[in-house]
């Protein structure tokens, strides 16, 4: 499976891909995609560029540990749960927040797309751990 074809064209379709789940996880909340879908496609990224080029590659091109990843993750989700009641709502409740560009467009924030980063995050950070582990431990047969 380690050609040079493979080899050569890993890190452009790993780029891809954590391009295209980006896309998918901002697209989210009006169609089909989300944080969840999305981190699975950036975590198949990263397995696939360590299929192609060893686990100490990854390791080098990554800048944060992966389970530090899932953990920034777990603690952006959180935030978007707790900051609901400071405005005395349930937990988890939807709050958006409207800003006026220069341009005269609105850009809205919200917390559930907090959230949606919040499981992505999560999702690259705990797959992508579990994919290194693995292709670690074959690498050492």
């Amino acid at each position: 499976m380690n050609t040079v074809i493979f080899r050569t064209v890993a890190p452009y379709l790993a780029a891809l891909m954590v391009l295209f789940s980006v896309f998918v996880l901002l697209r989210g909340h009006n169609e089909p995609g989300g944080g969840f879908i999305g981190g699975l496609i950036a975590a198949s990224a990263i397995a696939i560029y360590g299929i192609a080029a060893g686990v100490e590659e990854v390791r080098k091109a990554l800048v944060f540990h992966p389970i530090a990843v899932a953990g920034l993750g777990v603690f952006l989700a959180a935030i978007a749960g707790f900051m609901s009641l400071f405005v005395e709502a349930p937990f988890l409740k939807g709050l958006w927040l409207f800003l006026e560009m220069s341009d005269g467009s609105e850009l809205a924030l919200s917390t559930p797309m907090l959230f949606d980063i919040g499981v992505y995050l999560v999702v690259v950070g705990a797959i992508s751990s579990i994919a290194l582990a693995l292709e670690e431990d074959e690498e050492t047969r």
